[in-house]
Order: structure tokens, then sequence, then C-alpha cells
């Protein structure tokens, strides 16, 4: 959301990963502490999502990385990403209509909160 100039305060991260990445991530994320596995959790086959997380040694809260796996059902919106740089970096970033995918699969009432806000409109409802 931060990247569509509509941030959130939030204590996870979504990464959306090559299925094939997994163990390669997973390693990646312990070097930075993140050594928590949390339950593994399915969207009814549309979405795979493994968890990682850490406790902040200054703040005591629990930081969360959720892995999106690219299943069939997500590939476009893997197939569909940008690049954008984000303070001084480059980075490869859900398009647009690609987190409003993601989300209307989701479906909570902050993931419409949130299509509002990336389609534009001031309120959920319009």
């Amino acid at each position: 959301m931060a990247i569509y100039d509509h941030p959130r305060t939030t204590v996870d991260i979504d990464l959306v990963i090559l299925s094939g990445s997994l163990d390669e991530v997973i390693s990646l994320a312990a070097g930075l502490g993140y050594s928590i596995r949390g339950l593994d959790t399915f969207a009814q086959g549309a979405v795979e999502i493994r968890r990682v997380s850490k406790i902040d040694k200054d703040t005591g809260h629990v930081l969360s990385l959720d892995l999106l796996l690219v299943t069939p059902e997500i590939r476009p919106v893997w197939d569909s990403r940008l690049t954008a740089t984000w303070e001084g970096r480059r980075l490869s970033v859900v398009s647009r209509e690609g987190l409003i995918a993601l989300k209307q699969m989701r479906g909570s009432l902050q993931d419409r909160a949130d299509i509002a806000a990336l389609e534009g409109l001031d309120h959920a409802g319009d």
C-alpha cells in the first residue's frame, strides 16, 4: 500500500515468491532473525502462505514475513509486477491491479478499504 501512496501501520510484510525459492527465502529471513515458523495458511487453494516471524528486541513486537507462494490463481499477479524505487533502492513490487486482485481474494473490511483507496475512491462503498 505504501508504494502506492497509501501507507498503513502493520507489523507484517507480504512477499510474493516462487515456490522453488521458499527454502532460500526462509534461510535468508532466518539470517535476519526471522526464526519463528507460523502456521501455514491456505485461502481455499488460491493462496498459500508461509509465515516466519521474529520478536523485535527493542519493542517486543512480533514482526512477520508472510511468504505468498505463486499458485496458478495468483500467477497473473506475479507476472504483472513492476520495478519501483523505494528509499533509493529498486524493488520488484506487485502492480496496483495485482494488489487489488490479491485483496479481492481475501475481501476483509480492511481489504475493501484498501481497494477503494487504490482505485482512488473516498469510501469503500463508492
